[in-house]
């Protein structure tokens, strides 16, 4: 049985969830306050979390932010707010979706089954030996390593597979749309304002000039290109 911490201040709701989940064979522990959320988190052995933003005494974000730096396991964020910032800052620190209230349980287990498949095939996948070497960028697929000039830089599963799917598609526009599906497998509840920000993640790490991208191209109106 998969084991889910939810860490959400309003009871009712996070009673409701509960429920849902328990329904589609989860096992569900509840955390109401920030520390305490942040604390089980990372003591805990838990195959998903999902995590309210707006929390008594320390807040989603930060939470975020410390689960991804010890654990590499799907974060959902909850949020009331609709702002497009709130999404990117969410993403930007790792978290692996983003869901806004209200919305109906049977969205939340969808979600959560498709993030728990995800990081399944990831961790089932056959090990494979092949180096992938682009203009500086070595990309161990293996080790599950990037190197940019000989310097290992750290990325999360999903910028992972991002990078290393666009470089084994090069020259090629991709859709916002087609990248989703292909690294999140969530079309049903797309919302691929993820692509943009793990695009720009990745721009960070590989390119000189963020700003002037080399390698990561955008065709507006159309996707993105990995030049080679």
């Amino acid at each position: 049985m998969k084991r889910i911490l939810l860490i959400e201040d309003e009871v009712s709701i996070a009673e409701l969830q509960r429920d849902y989940l328990e329904i589609h064979d989860f096992y569900v522990d509840m955390q109401h306050t920030g520390d305490g959320g942040l604390r089980q988190a990372l003591q805990g052995d838990y195959n998903l979390i999902i995590l309210d933003i707006m929390l008594p005494s320390l807040n989603g974000f930060e939470i975020c932010k410390q689960i991804r730096a010890a654990k590499d396991i799907p974060i959902l964020l909850v949020s009331a707010k609709k702002e497009d910032i709130d999404k990117v800052r969410g993403l930007g620190l790792g978290a692996d979706d983003y869901i806004t209230k209200p919305f109906s349980p049977s969205e939340l287990v969808a979600r959560v089954k498709a993030h728990l498949a995800r990081y399944e095939r990831l961790a089932g996948s056959p090990v494979q030996t092949n180096t992938i070497f682009v203009q500086g960028i070595s990309i161990d697929k293996s080790a599950r390593k990037v190197h940019i000039n000989g310097e290992e830089k750290p990325f999360t599963t999903k910028e992972f597979d991002l990078l290393a799917f666009l470089v084994m598609h090069p020259n090629q526009v991709l859709s916002k749309e087609q990248l989703y599906e292909r690294i999140w497998g969530l079309e049903s509840a797309a919302d691929v304002s993820t692509v943009t920000v793990h695009i720009r993640k990745l721009r960070e790490k590989i390119e000189r000039d963020p700003a002037h991208p080399k390698f990561l191209e955008t065709v507006w109106g159309a996707g993105y290109r990995f030049n080679v």
